[in-house]
């Protein structure tokens, strides 16, 4: 092999991956765009803080059951667990106490499954992101991508998991909605898809100007999410990131991503090439 064959095998591999992966990537767009993807809708200004949405998501998903009469649980701001995929935490405002709900926001492109190499965390096409415990590695990866901080390792299990929401994607399969929307009191929790969600967020807001901010938290951050919030004050005071922008997490690194394939693929032939041209250099 010359040096010119060798130099063509590479650039054709490094292009047969780049248009592999572009193809995969457009693909997946097309395919999900004609996808019309469920989510859930909470209005902070109705919660009222009695953790019933914890308590049947924990009955559900088969883990302790909290007990909100009991445990002072919204004595302390509380994050989510391998044990607890929901919480309900207390916010002081400058309108009083707001009662904000915790979980996996479920993005529309959602970072941590861009990140998974085996496609263990995947985005299905009713919107849920869920997990599959036989294609995981556990690299953990996904805990590193989600701007959310949401999935969770067992680190203290002989078997660890990934665990985090799943919007309850098994009892949507049955036609069910999700236990915690089920389970609310309040209708602060409202099931459906994004398109019909983002109608009835904007009508209250519309039709109620001073009781909320005129933003749909989920609309556009990080390229959108499956969970919408309304607010009767700004985000920032509930806890919420404001600083991830409109643009997909994927996108930050997708760059990133096409280099993987290129990697994998161009390397063979590089060894490959690099090995005949010794050989060759050595018998001369």
């Amino acid at each position: 092999m010359n040096r010119r064959t060798f130099l063509t095998l590479a650039a054709s591999a490094a292009a047969a991956a780049a248009s592999r992966t572009a193809g995969a990537v457009t693909f997946q767009r097309e395919e999900r765009e004609e996808q019309e993807f469920v989510g859930v809708l909470m209005d902070t200004t109705r919660c009222i803080g009695c953790r019933q949405c914890e308590v049947a998501c924990a009955e559900v998903n088969d883990l302790p059951v909290p007990k909100p009469a009991e445990d002072n649980g919204l004595a302390e701001r509380r994050d989510t667990t391998p044990d607890r995929f929901t919480v309900v935490n207390a916010y002081e405002t400058e309108k009083g106490k707001v009662f904000v709900k915790k979980q996996c926001l479920h993005c529309w492109q959602p970072a941590c499954a861009a990140a998974c190499p085996t496609n263990a965390m995947e985005k299905t096409p009713q919107g849920p992101v869920i997990w599959h415990p036989d294609r995981c590695l556990g690299c953990r990866y996904c805990m590193l991508a989600c701007p959310f901080e949401i999935p969770r390792f067992e680190y203290f299990s002989a078997n660890p998991r990934i665990r985090k929401c799943t919007m309850c994607f098994s009892r949507l399969e049955e036609g069910k909605i999700p236990a915690c929307v089920a389970a609310c009191p309040m209708d602060a929790l409202q099931f459906g898809k994004k398109r019909e969600l983002m109608e009835i967020a904007r009508s209250r807001i519309y039709q109620n100007p001073d009781s909320y901010v005129h933003h749909i938290y989920g609309e556009f951050e990080a390229g959108g999410t499956g969970w919408l919030y309304l607010s009767s004050v700004p985000f920032e005071q509930l806890g919420f990131r404001t600083d991830l922008g409109t643009m997909t997490f994927p996108d930050y690194t997708r760059e990133f991503l096409y280099a993987v394939p290129l990697v994998l693929l161009g390397l063979p032939t590089l060894l490959y090439g690099l090995s005949e041209m010794t050989k060759k250099k050595g018998g001369e």
